[in-house]
């Protein structure tokens, strides 16, 4: 498996363990991670920090030709939100552990001329289907069903 995969995994795996939801993030430039993080969503009481918000927010100040020649790693299927500032940032690359068990906003990121690769990780399939069949409703309110 891809090392930098395994690390969105390793971030989505700490978030599960501090008791929210396992979605883990990194963004890589240069074959270097610049940004890791998970949803804190549950732990911080935060609407937004979803994985890809918290990588970014991790990321912290970066140059438009950083982040141009980025690519984000992510273990699910990134959201409306979450895709809306991979364009923002004008991030060119997604790789997706993940969108069996929920597909984002993948046609609006392609429409934009981003690259999305799906590689249907078992281990994120795994991570969250037993998190939503442990704990629907906290994966209902995450994904405003």
């Amino acid at each position: 498996m891809d090392k930098f995969m395994q690390a969105a995994i390793e971030e989505a795996q700490k978030g599960l363990a501090e008791g929210g939801i396992p979605i883990g993030s990194v963004i890589v430039h240069n074959n270097k991670i610049i940004g890791r993080g998970h949803n804190r969503r549950v732990q911080s009481g935060s609407p937004i920090l979803h994985g890809e918000m918290d990588a970014f927010e991790n990321a912290g100040r970066q140059s438009a030709q950083t982040y141009r020649e980025s690519v984000i790693y992510t273990t699910l299927s990134p959201c409306s939100m979450c895709s809306g500032a991979i364009i923002l940032y004008g991030i060119g690359k997604v790789i997706v552990g993940e969108n069996y068990t929920f597909l984002g906003d993948e046609a609006l990121l392609i429409a934009r001329g981003v690259s999305v690769e799906v590689l249907q990780n078992q281990q994120c399939i795994h991570l969250m289907q037993s998190f939503i069949d442990t704990h629907p409703q906290l994966w209902n309110e995450d994904i405003g069903v």
